[in-house]
């Protein structure tokens, strides 16, 4: 049975267009457009749809008052359309915090040769989005959640003064910045250094490090290359390129590459865990999120073979248990936790071995 899609989108040339790339997919279609949240409800209630790929910002109705309402009334998947804008990335990643399951850029029309590449990437977000779990977001979470204070765990390196030997690794994909931000908001100022591959798109992930930045107690950057991974920062991946893990004399340092798409990704979590197994070996916790596919699984094998300490998401926490299924099944994972429990299991392992 084909995945059930209604595009929602005030323009009539990317309804057009999102119509003519869902239809090419053999195993999606699309049962319905509309061109205004208002328009959509009625269709909604009339086709009964499985995904639902949401414009961000649309007349009559503003797309996140719209998103809400949908999370709390009807909830379903629901795949952003961004604009590549500093607006659009921001309004996109407050959807993602209500609900909403993934992000595409809006497709360049001026750029038909990257046409094909994007339909496979939309397609898989379709796919993705049709397995995932959807909360129920009341609106006591709704308000909880925006005045949410950064948690922080009780640490067996509370006190102590890191000296950057050992860093964290962490890939996420489809729920992942829900997830990363429930994850970095539990650790302490003076926590491990960490590098963070995410899968978005390019022109999101400065906003999601500034987002992140704002609410957590260590210091969460997008990655340019050449900085020291030490205790208290976070570097995050930036859209479109490859962070990796690299030495400078004694100290862990970001490096960033333009080398092609890894397992369709760039950023790929195979290739940041690649290069901390080679660089970090044993000084390294390894942590697999939420996501679709099976980047990074391979990787955190190579990190656990090199003798790092390694970490899955549990199913029954994951917005959609790919990634880290593929992970255990390799053998690659030392342990499986609900998300709740992995920051804490970070720190203790941190704080056995520190030096």
């Amino acid at each position: 049975m084909k995945i059930k899609v209604m595009v929602v989108d005030d323009s009539a040339l990317i309804r057009s267009l999102l119509t003519e790339v869902i239809n090419s997919q053999p195993d999606m279609e699309v049962i319905a457009t509309a061109p205004d949240p208002l328009i959509a409800r009625e269709l909604i209630k009339q086709h009964n749809p499985d995904v639902l790929t949401l414009d961000v910002e649309m007349p009559k109705m503003d797309g996140l008052d719209f998103l809400g309402r949908l999370m709390r009334l009807r909830p379903m998947p629901v795949v952003m359309i961004s604009t590549l804008t500093k607006r659009g990335s921001e309004v996109t990643l407050k959807a993602l915090e209500l609900g909403a399951v993934d992000v595409v850029a809006k497709p360049q029309l001026a750029q038909s040769s990257a046409l094909l590449e994007y339909s496979e990437i939309i397609a898989d977000k379709i796919r993705s989005a049709a397995q995932s779990k959807i909360k129920v977001l009341s609106a006591s979470t709704e308000a909880a959640q925006a005045v949410r204070p950064a948690v922080v765990q009780a640490s067996p390196i509370a006190g102590r003064s890191l000296s950057g030997n050992q860093i964290v690794a962490i890939g996420a994909s489809t729920g992942g910045t829900v997830a990363l931000k429930s994850l970095l908001l539990s650790m302490p100022a003076n926590a491990p250094g960490m590098v963070i591959t995410q899968h978005m798109p390019a022109g999101f992930t400065k906003t999601f490090a500034e987002r992140l930045n704002s609410v957590c107690k260590i210091q969460v950057i997008e990655a340019v290359g050449g900085e020291a991974i030490a205790p208290g920062y976070a570097f995050v991946a930036p859209g479109g390129k490859h962070l990796l893990v690299a030495k400078s004399g004694s100290k862990f340092v970001t490096a960033i590459s333009d080398a092609p798409a890894f397992n369709r990704h760039r950023p790929s979590v195979d290739l940041l865990f690649d290069s901390v197994a080679m660089t970090a070996g044993a000084n390294a916790v390894g942590v697999i999120l939420t996501g679709m596919g099976k980047d990074g699984a391979q990787g955190l094998l190579r990190m656990k073979n090199a003798g790092a300490y390694t970490i899955a998401q549990n199913e029954e926490t994951c917005v959609v248990y790919g990634m880290p299924k593929e992970a255990v099944a390799l053998g690659a994972v030392h342990t499986s936790l609900a998300l709740d429990d992995i920051a804490q299991a970070i720190l203790e392992r941190i704080g056995k071995t520190a030096t």
